[in-house]
């Protein structure tokens, strides 16, 4: 009798861990970030990390984001408390809009007024969860050849 009484027991308690286990709802997938990668920076004339003022800066990158790209963002900045700023978006309507892998590759005006000297460059990527990654490459803005 406590034979049958234990193995219906350790049956129950099996049955029941098993039902627990099974009913247990699966983690939150959450994508991986985005990887960023800059492989250019500069203009086509000028050494690679700089750019004439007045021309475009020629920018690439290998883009990964498992959660679908949402938002591109470019921001040049001056360095050593320099105000000016280039800032550019590329969002739903873009050809980078919903991919998983792309190959950024972009053109940016730089004005002709931009002044010369040391720039930071980032560029951010946001997927469609809210994730983002920033790269970050330094440029130099030279004077405009003429």
């Amino acid at each position: 009798m406590k034979k049958k009484l234990f193995l219906g027991t350790m049956f129950l308690v099996g049955l029941s861990m098993l039902a627990l286990t099974s009913c247990k709802k699966d983690e939150d997938k959450t994508p991986a970030k985005p990887v960023v990668e800059i492989t250019e920076a500069g203009s086509h004339d000028a050494p690679e990390g700089k750019v004439a003022a007045g021309e475009e800066l020629h920018l690439k990158a290998e883009i990964v984001a498992e959660g679908l790209i949402a938002e591109i963002a470019v921001e040049i900045h001056q360095e050593e408390g320099g105000s000016f700023e280039i800032e550019e978006k590329f969002g739903a309507g873009s050809k980078y809009f919903g991919l998983k892998n792309a190959e950024f590759h972009e053109h940016i005006d730089i004005p002709a007024e931009a002044p010369t000297g040391e720039y930071h460059l980032h560029l951010t990527v946001k997927d469609q969860a809210g994730q983002t990654a920033t790269a970050e490459a330094e440029l130099e803005v030279i004077a405009e050849e003429e």
